[in-house]
């Protein structure tokens, strides 16, 4: 029997390794985030950087009422801060059809490409002497 595992030391990794690992099989570029799923990682990424830090404060720190509070805002923060983001995002789509979130990833693939082939021909002209 065939088996598949991932390791990863938070959800988001694993998640991010699952993400990569279903790509791959259904022939898709591999590491493309839709604009919400970035949002969302990122908004993610936010809260465990706040859990790192709370947990790895010396206890009497930890379980002061004004760094929980904090924490809680921090979260808070973050939640909002996606929502706005992607309702944004929504609202735009909606506006546009999507085209203004199709060519700005259309653009971005294209800058990439260019980049890619100007960098060749500067490596190309070194070689060359």
């Amino acid at each position: 029997m065939a088996t598949l595992s991932f390791e990863g030391e938070t959800h988001g990794e694993l998640v991010v390794k699952v993400r990569r690992w279903l790509a791959s099989q259904e022939g898709e570029e591999e590491g493309q985030l839709s604009p919400h799923e970035a949002i969302e990682q990122g908004a993610e990424l936010t809260k465990d950087a706040l859990r790192v830090i709370a947990s790895t404060a010396p206890a009497p720190i930890a379980q002061n009422e004004i760094v929980k509070a904090l924490t809680g805002m921090g979260y808070k923060a973050t939640d909002a801060t996606k929502k706005a983001l992607i309702d944004g995002l929504d609202s735009v789509e909606e506006l546009t059809g999507g085209s203004v979130v199709k060519m700005a990833r259309d653009t971005s693939r294209s800058a990439v490409y260019q980049m890619n082939s100007t960098i060749a021909r500067q490596i190309l002209r070194t070689l060359k002497g």
